[in-house]
């Protein structure tokens, strides 16, 4: 099913690449384990086959190549290491937001919670769970969108021995429906027991590609298996003995460089009780694999692999797509958490603040559009347009601090699918916080001084208009420059640039006479396409006269550049990928110039 061709990792500075010209295959109704120490390329091997990483060779998935396939989460579930959620998300609200950008029910997400055994727990948020919860919860993200293949990085290590062994029992069940598994580990006696054929890493070089059985009886040490309530006690006196002793858990040890006989014989001079006393060989090793197959599937039929019959044809495309239903995952990312809501509340009451300076300073001598917006003479911009633009830093800080959508092998963060849902999503929620600083705003001013000094909103639907225009251009400052520098302080600085860096560059570069006759320019072209006065025209001639502001021009300019910014990081992401993942070689040098 899947094809590894010659991935080799990028070396750096002259050093030896971790992986170099690995090749091979992962078949449909095995597990396939990829053993090796640390340090000895798994984990390499695996980012390069999903593509995550940077590097050379190609991997294909029934002839075809991995980043040409429309719905790659139908193909491969991958558990690459611990769930990168939000920590204040649940269980149950993550696993529903990667429902909608997957395109599956909701429905879906409580299937796998039950599945993996998290249904108990699944409000809980992820900052609480333990390790081998997070592990559970990264087999249900994998098996969120019935894969037919696992890519799973060492899933059972420093997991106790029951969740280990729930982990290789829910291995076994997906490849005994027909699934393909791809399983790296460091235990090679736990590896050897679990997978139908075992390739070892060396120096991230293949060493060996051989069946389980045979590799068991070829390359693994034979050793005695010793269960007993005093095992401690029992493994100080092997080891003076001059036998290696290792400790798998308080009452098991394995004893190597000595027989079942010799081990029996010290513990009945000593007066040990003895629950196990086995000698480890291959037709040991076949039998406690043949017994520890259930007869029957250990997961329900809902969530099986699809069969080669039911799943749909891979649609030919040059760029895996964004969420299947961008604008519903984005409305999940963003109000799953509580994030938000600190920075509503806190414009909100910046806002009254500013009501309540510019009260100070005479309503009668600040703008309309100052005083509906709450935008005091002491504050860079209104206290709602820099909340807009605070919650739209976050919603691309959050994706790559928080990476939900897992690259490589699901829906791509910088697609124009999701930059368009957040731009949406954006917008309404900057409009909703500036009706809502409104509101606040007259509501002091009104407290605070005579009543028929405060304008009436509905009375200025240009001031609207611009207040509300400023809120979104500053969210979408913060969407775009958050996705272009990946980082939500990045993000909000760029809001902050509008004027303090902005507004004196177009100053500067217009001047004076120039930007005043800018600004007549909107009146005057409202009169000659409605043949009024420039003097009339209503709200909407005021709203042009607006837009031709330093404020106005300024944001339009540092958004112009930041579309352009966010393309070229785009189409150099694209390119890179296609490069790492679609080029098939024999582990040649890297081309100068390429990063790691």
């Amino acid at each position: 099913m899947i094809q590894a061709i010659g991935l080799t990792s990028l070396s750096r500075r002259n050093t030896p690449p971790a992986v170099a010209d690995l090749t091979f295959e992962v078949r449909e109704g095995e597990v396939t384990g990829l053993l090796g120490p640390a340090g000895a390329g798994k984990s390499t091997a695996l980012r390069l086959l999903l593509g995550v990483q940077q590097g050379r060779g190609a991997t294909l998935v029934d002839g075809r190549p991995l980043h040409e396939l429309a719905r790659p989460t139908d193909e491969i579930g991958a558990v690459l290491g611990d769930v990168p959620g939000h920590p204040r998300r649940s269980a149950r609200g993550h696993l529903r937001m990667l429902c909608s950008a997957y395109g599956l029910p909701l429905s879906r997400a409580d299937e796998v919670l039950e599945l993996v055994g998290l249904d108990a727990v699944a409000d809980e948020r992820l900052d609480t769970q333990s390790l081998a919860m997070d592990r559970r919860l990264g087999f249900a993200v994998a098996l969120l969108s019935r894969p037919r293949a696992l890519i799973l990085d060492d899933p059972a290590h420093e997991l106790p021995p029951r969740e280990a062994a729930w982990v290789h029992q829910l291995v076994r069940g997906h490849a005994a429906e027909g699934g393909a598994v791809l399983l790296a580990g460091r235990d090679a006696g736990a590896l050897a027991r679990t997978a139908d054929r075992v390739l070892a890493l060396d120096g991230g070089r293949l060493v060996a590609d051989e069946a389980a059985a045979q590799f068991a009886r070829s390359r693994m040490r034979p050793y005695v298996a010793v269960r007993s309530p005093y095992a401690q006690r029992l493994a100080a006196l092997l080891s003076d003995d001059g036998a290696e002793v290792v400790s798998a858990s308080g009452s098991r040890i394995a004893v190597y460089g000595t027989t079942s006989a010799a081990v029996g014989e010290t513990a009945y001079r000593h007066g040990i009780l003895l629950h196990e006393l086995a000698d480890t060989s291959a037709d040991r090793l076949d039998r406690t694999r043949a017994e520890a197959e259930p007869p029957q599937p250990a997961v329900p039929q809902s969530a099986l692999p699809r069969q080669r019959g039911e799943r749909r044809r891979p649609r030919r495309v040059g760029r895996r797509p964004g969420p299947v239903r961008p604008i519903r995952y984005e409305v999940r990312r963003a109000f799953g958490v509580r994030t938000p809501w600190p920075t509503v509340f806190g414009a909100l009451l910046c806002s009254a603040l500013a009501g309540v300076l510019i009260a100070r300073a005479g309503v009668a001598h600040t703008s309309v559009l100052r005083v509906l917006s709450g935008w005091a003479p002491e504050l860079p911009l209104p206290a709602g347009a820099i909340g807009s633009g605070l919650l739209g830093a976050l919603s691309y800080g959050q994706e790559f601090r928080y990476p939900a959508l897992a690259p490589g092998h699901g829906p791509e963060p910088r697609s124009s699918r999701l930059l368009g849902a957040k731009l949406v999503v954006g917008a309404a929620s900057a409009l909703l916080l500036t009706a809502a600083a409104t509101a606040v705003d007259v509501g002091v001013l009104r407290l605070l001084t005579a009543r028929g000094r405060v304008p009436d909103p509905w009375a200025h639907p240009a001031a609207l208009a611009g207040s509300a225009a400023l809120a979104v251009g500053c969210c979408w400052a913060g969407v775009l420059a958050a996705a272009v520098f990946r980082t939500t302080a990045l993000g909000v600085s760029a809001v902050l640039a509008v004027p303090l860096l902005a507004v004196p560059a177009v100053r500067a570069l217009l001047g004076g006479p120039q930007l005043k006759e800018l600004g007549d320019a909107g009146g005057a072209l409202w009169s000659v396409v409605c043949g009024v006065s420039q003097g009339g025209g209503g709200g909407v001639a005021k709203a042009l006269r607006f837009a031709g502001q330093p404020l106005f021009l300024g944001l339009v300019l540092l958004l112009v550049v930041l579309v352009a910014a966010f393309a070229a990081s785009a189409l150099r992401g694209r390119r890179q990928g296609r490069r790492s993942t679609a080029v098939p070689t024999g582990g040649s040098a890297p081309l100068p110039g390429d990063e790691g």
